[in-house]
């Protein structure tokens, strides 16, 4: 079985987002870059299934050569290929253009995406992916289990959870659920030296239309100073609460 594992390159959560050119850019100095939390997750069930199932895992992301690091640590937890399309990653639309052309030449049998990226949580890649392929979609899963040309899958719904069986080829949106947190590895000395014998190949992007831009960017307004009441003054804080917070 061969699966594709699609990661995205975004700012770790503890960086300061700063905009450039009349915030209409992220400003990158300084940031660091971590691989999506969503596919992180998605990337170690697909690790779990290669060493329970032998299958192939690869791994691929859209993006210019500041994103290698983080293909090498996907390799580096287990992947046994990776590929960079040279492309920066400007809408929806074109990453998932890019990334159903590597699929599609690449005939896997399980594509595995994060549900959304942490920077732009546009949460439609994808579904997209999937449409342009004409593979079956299941998105928001917490679980995966994958036997003989079929999987079944559990997603998140409102209220609950709904379990379900897709025929391969198959493309998912993942989150935490197809893993926990402490199941995530810390790439160790030997994947990481392994990793720099793994390939690494770079495509060229095919022809695709960009579909949106990004206009502006604004940060949320800061937080107001916090006003303390004495306990025993109950009269002010429901005053407060229903003139100034307006809550009550």
């Amino acid at each position: 079985m061969k699966i594709l594992v699609c990661i995205s390159h975004v700012p770790d959560t503890t960086s300061k987002i700063n905009f450039v050119n009349g915030d209409s850019e992220f400003d990158t100095n300084g940031v660091q870059f971590v691989i999506n939390p969503n596919d992180e997750f998605g990337l170690t069930r697909a690790v779990w299934i290669q060493e329970q199932q032998g299958a192939t895992v690869t791994v691929v992301n859209v993006g210019g050569p500041d994103t290698e690091p983080t293909l090498r640590k996907a390799l580096a937890i287990g992947a046994n290929e990776a590929i960079r399309v040279n492309a920066a990653p400007t809408d929806g639309f074109y990453v998932a253009k890019q990334l159903a052309e590597v699929a599609k030449n690449g005939q896997y049998d399980l594509i595995i995406c994060g549900k959304e990226s942490l920077d732009y949580n546009g949460g439609m890649v994808p579904g997209m992916v999937a449409s342009l392929l004409d593979y079956n979609f299941v998105n928001a899963c917490i679980d995966i289990k994958v036997d003989e040309g079929s999987a079944t899958v559990i997603r998140e719904i409102d209220g609950g959870k709904e379990t379900i069986s897709a025929s391969l080829p198959l493309v998912i949106g993942g989150q935490k659920g197809l893993v926990e947190e402490k199941d995530l590895r810390i790439p160790n000395m030997r994947g990481i030296m392994t990793a720099r014998t793994k390939a690494l190949t770079v495509l060229e992007p095919v022809e695709a239309n960009v579909k949106t831009k990004a206009v502006k960017f604004e940060k949320p307004a800061p937080k107001s100073a916090v006003k303390l009441i004495s306990a025993d003054n109950l009269d002010e804080l429901i005053n407060l609460l229903h003139n100034e917070a307006k809550v009550i």
